[in-house]
């Protein structure tokens, strides 16, 4: 069972400490996530040091027939989107480990390039293509493997296993699905199987009805009595989902959601009950223990993974958590699930009554959080227990000295607080219910709930110093009651300046009293505080404010003075974290691995601080523009670090990610990423130096500082990344070694801005230095525009002023992604845009090699890269951007440098798997100044293949948002294939972005956008040659187009207020695609090419948003669409069927 320990019982405890066992450390493999003891007559035994114990399990313990795998094919989830992320790299990662472990032959198939599980150090063989049920059969068909895991891979795998059962393919083939079986993975994603099973056992599920048309939805909730909610079977994170309160909102609400999914269930709404999650562990012995039980915050009516959510539960009582874990666990052993799965309940405040919501039986996000949360390794377990291997037999990860059948209890809490961007996104709805909105999620560890919660608002955003009013609605009451991504704000707002009581504000949000009371401990001590002079702050006072986790930057600000002075003042009274381990049974048992976290509620270190090791910063939180890439580059660097022979210690708070399994690193800290933290581990640890490079922008922003107090920043000069980041100096660096640059300003009046734009010649692109709609960056093509964007006096002045550069129309964009070491280029690659310059480098489809420079281009690129090289002084990774702008009379191309970061990015993965040359491992040399590598000049080798990265777009879960491509990134993830040429690269890429359909032959394709792209006839005429029609809801695009010969298309009413009429005229018309290549992003949402793009996304149809990407689509289309290896064909095997190290067999050594 759970508890939470009282910190003034923990401090009185006296800590047990152990010599950490010295373990084998190879780069290949990180450290084995347990320890074995040998068994007995090669029977089932205890995992166990005992020898006697070990003797008398072989005699008891059941003798279950293991299946004979040699060889398993794993099914990876693809590209990162909202409701389906980087738990699944950590997840299927620890599931392949697992399996390397009891030597067997691991095929993994996943295009998400960026990640660690894409690593051969992992799987032996990779297939970067669609998790299809087409393609995965094909890749069964050619590999042969005996097993296949389907639970790791999140709802695309599970999807996928069911299908490929349905198809017959896993029994022809004779594949075996390990752990839990397809009839259990059916009933539990089958709402009325579910509900039926659960009926058989007398658990109470929500009165339900499964639907598959809008009438009948219509129907089942007139019996059931409205409000109701609408859930989408077969889908994740809740997609497609929603609360109605009427007729009119049902109808809508079931037109989207039956275009989702070919199953909804209309329920009764329960919203404002409490929700809890036990995560359940049952291996096919029947043995069955809780790992987790969780609670969110937030009552029912908000998704969990939008919810703020703390672990062990904090509100229930005794006979409330037995009662639901008693029921967890008897529907887990009907159903069958073998491995791990998770229940997730609606329980009344007021009662012992409650629902069963849903059950997960895969590995899903709450999954990794509980891992993370416990220590408890159970994607690890959940794969060994689909090897046939039972709990009793499996070591506790952490301990090493007792088994994998304990359940953990915990001494801290554990506090997770989603990440949304939709301030990002125009026209976007920011409340948040039933369907998952969020990008990421953080998690902190604290002794208090008060403590935890603050360390974990810092973590979503360093905007945020802890809980204080940063949103101070004029609209109190529908802040509060209706669920959005700033309430915990709100509420800060009516504590803090309001004066709201407990009683009103739960009144308002139905938030559980116990955590109300807890914000007004934090709200006591703010105000405490606040005013005090910092010498009037005691020992006791500062002690108080530290436990209740305000950090020294609030305090800062409360008190008017700087977070230095805080520190140095802190320091002075002796008030000191101390470092606590993650130890699963509350130090009644010693524990071996350094997972670790501080806390001010204790009196005593865990560890001995003897190791002084190098400090990789992790890159935090999943959001827009920085995602598992930069895991995958943490990672790596850490691997890289200790094949060195140097000690690491990684510093992150993301539960998603593979940088924070505690066995991939020495030590682990679950810490935040702020100057405070940073400074607070560099000085206990007496650490070498840290790595800044690897994880993103969060590192780099406090790079200067750390250097300013001493700290061994390694690699490159944080100078020298200031002067990257500092347009000023940037620019006059370039100028002085004769690399070229678009024009720019810095203008602080609304005049000066036209005035530049009219010189160099619209468009330009504005960055003002506030956020604009959402959009901070945006491309202006004329002096009415420029108005529009800038009219407002305060949006420019000599306080706000805007960056102006010109833009330069229809010209390329280069990424070249690069390694130095004091100043010298060492490795470089050169990927060239589909899209031209004006789209995110991150929302841009990536091509390497490069399909259309010249070789005297790519002589160009790689002088210039030299030239910053060396000028910045590079020991490192850096990035650059590089517009290339069209030949004129004859004369070279001109290429401009816009942008340059002195770290790793996004495209560092991708380069690396490409080229067959791990660009982090040269990076991890010159940053550590150790056997460096002589240059090497990649882009001179021949190469007979193409790789295409391509964004995945999570629009469908953004109701509002306009799907346009500019220059402020929109995607969540991305994914990649490899192919003989572009087309068939781009093919397989395609059809792997989560939701991509193919367009029905004959079909028709909506076409809309700007008539002056001479793309948009060479689209059409792509189209027609395939046979399919063409609509518009444009004059001018009809004119357009029924002016050329030969072509036609048919003006058709595209509705832009009612989105049931507008699925009618799709749906009447047999429009599968939608073809969008307006030039800027729309107004308002009366917009018609606004509406043809939502309704494109809204209703799952395939939408294709640039004109050069456009015309790859459709010559794609023209080659692979009527000779298409879809749908599967037995006994085929179609050319784009290849493993990684097939196509690049360098990839070996990664």
């Amino acid at each position: 069972m759970f508890r939470t320990i009282n910190p003034a019982r923990l401090s009185a405890r006296s800590v047990r400490r152990v010599v950490q066992r010295t373990l084998p450390r190879t780069y290949a493999v990180a450290a084995p996530a347990v320890g074995n003891y040998s068994q007995v007559d090669d029977g089932p035994t205890l995992n166990s040091p005992s020898e006697l114990a070990r003797r008398i399990s072989a005699k008891v313990l059941p003798r279950l027939e293991k299946p004979d795998v040699k060889k398993v094919l794993v099914v990876g989830s693809g590209g990162l989107s909202i409701g389906q992320a980087g738990e699944f790299d950590y997840s299927g990662s620890q599931a392949i480990k697992a399996l390397r472990e009891s030597n067997i032959s691991t095929i993994l198939i996943n295009p998400n390039i960026a990640t660690i599980q894409t690593s051969h150090h992992l799987a032996n063989e990779i297939y970067f293509l669609p998790v299809t049920a087409d393609y995965v059969a094909y890749v069964l068909e050619k590999e042969r493997p005996d097993g296949i895991l389907l639970t790791f891979g999140g709802q695309s795998a599970l999807n996928v296993g069911i299908q490929l059962d349905k198809m017959g393919v896993l029994e022809r083939l004779g594949v075996k699905v390990l752990g839990t079986p397809i009839r259990t993975l059916e009933v539990s994603e089958d709402r009325e199987l579910f509900v039926n099973a659960l009926n058989e056992i007398d658990i109470p599920a929500a009165q339900s009805t499964a639907v598959s048309t809008i009438e009948a939805a219509l129907s089942a909730a007139k019996e059931i009595g409205y409000p109701i909610i609408l859930r989408s079977a077969f889908s994740l994170g809740g997609l497609g989902s929603g609360f109605a309160h009427d007729e009119e909102e049902l109808r809508n609400l079931a037109a989207k959601s039956l275009s989702l999914s070919p199953q909804v269930l209309i329920e009764k709404s329960l919203k404002g009950w409490k929700e809890v999650e036990y995560e359940v562990v049952r291996d096919a012995a029947d043995n069955t223990i809780i790992c987790c039980n969780m609670e969110n915050f937030d009552p029912l009516g908000t998704h969990t993974g939008d919810s703020i959510v703390v672990a062990p539960s904090q509100t229930l009582t005794d006979d409330e958590y037995h009662m639901l874990r008693s029921a967890a666990i008897k529907i887990v052993r009907h159903v069958g699930v073998v491995g791990e799965c998770n229940v997730q309940y609606a329980l009344d405040p007021d009662s012992r009554d409650y629902r069963v919501i849903e059950m997960n039986a895969r590995l899903s996000r709450s999954s990794a959080l509980a891992s993370k949360a416990t220590g408890y390794p159970l994607a690890y377990t959940a794969a060994k227990i689909a090897l046939g291997h039972t709990l009793p037999e499996l070591p506790n990860a952490v301990t090493k000295s007792t088994t994998a059948c304990f359940e953990p209890s915990l001494d801290y809490i554990v506090t997770k607080i989603p990440k949304w961007d939709l301030a990002k996104f125009q026209h976007v709805e920011r409340t948040v219910g039933s369907a998952m909105k969020s990008v990421g999620e953080v998690m902190a560890i604290g002794r208090t709930f008060e403590e935890s919660l603050q360390k974990a608002i810092r973590q979503v955003d360093p905007i945020f110093a802890g809980f204080d009013a940063y949103w101070k609605p004029e609209d109190m009451t529908a802040a509060l009651t209706e669920n959005n991504d700033r309430r915990l704000f709100a509420i800060a707002h009516a504590m803090l300046n309001l004066d709201y009581s407990v009683d009103k504000l739960h009144s308002l949000t139905k938030i559980d009293k116990w955590f109300l009371y807890k914000l007004e401990n934090i709200v006591e001590v703010y105000k405490l505080v606040q005013n005090k002079p910092l010498d009037q702050i005691d020992r006791e006072m500062m002690l108080t404010a530290k436990k209740t986790g305000f950090s020294d930057l609030h305090l800062s600000q409360l008190i008017g003075t700087t977070e230095d002075k805080v520190r140095s003042h802190r320091k002075s009274l002796h008030v000191t974290p101390f470092v606590k381990r993650i130890d699963t049974l509350a130090a009644e048992f010693p524990a071996y691995t350094n997972y670790l976290y501080t806390t001010y509620n204790a009196s005593t270190h865990d560890i001995e601080f003897d190791e002084h090791g190098t400090m990789v910063l992790g890159s935090g939180v999943y959001r827009i523009g920085s995602s598992v890439e930069f895991d995958w580059c943490a990672v790596t660097c850490s691997r890289a670090i200790r094949a060195l022979g140097k000690k690491t210690i990684m510093i992150n708070y993301n539960p998603e990610t593979v940088s924070t399994d505690f066995d991939e690193a020495d030590r682990l800290y679950f810490e935040e990423l702020g100057f405070e933290r940073v400074m607070d581990i560099y000085e206990l640890e007496a650490a070498e130096g840290v790595v800044v490079s690897v994880g993103g922008q969060l590192p780099q922003n406090i790079a200067l500082r750390l250097k300013q107090v001493g700290v061994n920043v390694l690699g490159t000069d944080p100078d020298q990344i200031d002067n990257a980041e500092d347009r000023h100096k940037f620019s006059s660096i370039l100028d002085s070694i004769g690399v070229d640059q678009p024009a720019w300003t810095e203008a602080t009046s609304l005049q000066a801005a036209k005035d530049f734009a009219n010189k160099v010649n619209y468009p330009v692109l504005i960055r003002p230095s506030y956020v604009l709609s959402g959009a901070a960056m945006s491309v202006v093509w004329d002096d009415s525009e420029m108005d529009a964007k800038l009219s407002a006096a305060a949006n420019v002045s000599p306080l706000h002023p805007v960056v102006i550069s010109q833009f330069i129309d229809n010209a390329q964009e280069i990424d070249i992604d690069a390694v130095g070491h004091q100043g010298r280029l060492l490795v470089h690659a050169v990927s060239e845009h589909v899209e031209n310059a004006g789209v995110h480098s991150g929302d841009a489809t990536l091509v390497l090699p490069p399909f259309s420079l010249s070789s005297g281009d790519l002589d160009r690129l790689k002088e210039i890269a030299e030239k910053v090289a060396k000028a910045f002084d590079i020991s490192g990774p850096f990035n650059m951007q590089i517009i290339r702008s069209p030949p004129v009379d004859g004369a070279e191309a001109t290429l401009k440098v816009i942008e340059c970061n002195l770290r790793a990015s996004r495209s560092f993965p991708f380069v690396s798997k490409v080229l067959g040359t791990n660009f982090i491992d040269v990076a991890s040399a010159a940053i550590m100044n150790i056997n460096v590598p002589e240059p090497v000049d990649l882009m001179k080798e021949r190469r007979d293949y193409v790789a295409i990265k391509v964004p995945q777009f999570s629009w469908t879960r953004l109701p509002g948002a306009d799907p346009f491509l500019g220059v402020e990134m929109a995607s969540t993830g991305e994914v990649a294939s490899f192919g003989k040429d572009i087309h068939e690269a781009y093919w397989a890429a395609l059809l792997s972005v989560n939701g991509f359909k193919l367009p029905r032959p004959n079909s028709g394709f909506l076409l809309g956008g700007d008539v002056a792209r001479p793309e948009m006839v060479m689209v059409a005429e792509n189209l027609i040659n395939l046979g399919f029609k063409l609509y518009t809801h444009a004059a001018d695009v009809e004119q357009h187009i029924n002016s050329k010969p030969y072509l036609s298309i048919k003006k058709i009413f595209v509705p832009v207020k009612d989105k049931r009429k507008l699925r009618e005229v799709l749906e009447e018309n047999e429009i599968t695609s939608v073809i969008n290549i307006a030039r800027s992003r729309a107004a308002d949402t009366l917009d018609p090419d606004y509406a043809s793009r939502r309704a494109a996304v809204d209703f799952g149809i395939p939408l294709i948003n640039n004109a050069k990407l456009a015309v790859l689509f459709t010559e794609t289309l023209a080659k692979k669409f009527h000779n298409s290896p879809l749908p599967y064909v037995e006994g085929t095997n179609p050319p784009e069927v290849k493993s990684w190290k097939e196509f690049v067999p360098a990839s070996a050594s990664q």
